[in-house]
């Protein structure tokens, strides 16, 4: 007979992703060992093998998570019948709001991905193939006509995630500018470019 899963299996689950993302990010996936991941987490080894048969497979599941929780976020958040700036400002808000306390998680999807086996890397590439295709449909909204035969919607949406993935570098909780006002701002670069290409 199987096993059943304790009731707290998926806490428990979390509490080791975001704790192990946290030290990839600071020590490196390379640095860091199962043995100093059980130690920091405050688990056993056995508990932390329980859960992960390897450090490759939690760096698999720290960025998987991290990216489903982004698509989630950002599909729920989108409203194609919105005015095109209201829509893609709505999608960058719901973006920055899902990096928030996601910062590790953002680090390890930036550096880690390309370090897993070329299946995995493909699944977790099609979770951010499936972002992207939401705010460049967005982006598009904003000046079909900028965009028709010319290759210039991929650049352009790749241009916004540059000012928003490396947010987290920068941004500081409480300084002068809000998650908000970036969101804005961001935004706003954003529509007047497209709008202004020929």
């Amino acid at each position: 007979m199987a096993r059943t899963r304790a009731k707290d299996y998926d806490d428990k689950r979390d509490a080791i992703l975001h704790g192990a993302a946290s030290i990839f990010a600071r020590d490196g996936y390379d640095r860091a060992s199962m043995s100093q991941l059980a130690g920091e987490l405050g688990v056993s080894k056995a508990l932390l093998y329980h859960y992960y048969a390897s450090k490759e497979a939690l760096l698999y599941d720290i960025i998987a998570a991290h990216l489903q929780d982004l698509v989630e976020t950002v599909e729920e958040a989108d409203d194609p019948a919105a005015p095109p700036e209201t829509r893609l400002e709505r999608l960058v808000i719901a973006l920055l709001e899902a990096y928030r306390d996601a910062d590790n998680e953002h680090r390890v999807q930036l550096s880690g991905l390309k370090l897993l086996p070329e299946e995995q890397q493909d699944e977790l590439k099609a979770l951010e193939r499936r972002l992207v295709l939401v705010f460049a449909e967005a982006v598009r909204q904003i000046n079909p006509s900028a965009f028709e035969g010319r290759p210039l919607l991929k650049p352009v949406t790749m241009s916004l995630f540059g000012m928003l993935n490396w947010f987290y570098m920068w941004f500081r909780e409480g300084g002068s500018l809000s998650r908000g006002d970036y969101a804005k701002l961001a935004t706003e670069l954003l529509v007047n470019g497209v709008r202004a290409l020929a």
